[in-house]
């Protein structure tokens, strides 16, 4: 398990076999998402898209139309 300490300007350095792991490097972007009320998993944003499936539940299934109507509703033009 490799750690890291956070500094006095709350910033911390990824250990060099976690960026390895991550293929990251200078100057890509890492994602913090929360999985549980004290848990985070770090993403490397250069990943291809295909790696986030599942990730997310779908509460239940909408078709275009609903994802439409809902944009149109929050835009203030329904």
């Amino acid at each position: 398990m490799s750690s890291a300490t956070v500094s006095s300007k709350s910033q911390i350095t990824i250990p060099a076999s976690v960026r390895s792991a991550l293929k990251i490097g200078p100057g890509d972007r890492i994602d913090f998402i929360q999985t549980a009320a004290d848990r985070f998993e770090v993403v490397a944003a250069t990943q291809e898209v295909t790696r986030l499936r599942g990730m997310v539940e779908a509460r239940r299934v909408v078709t275009i139309e609903e994802m439409d109507s809902a944009i149109r509703a929050k835009a203030g033009k329904a």
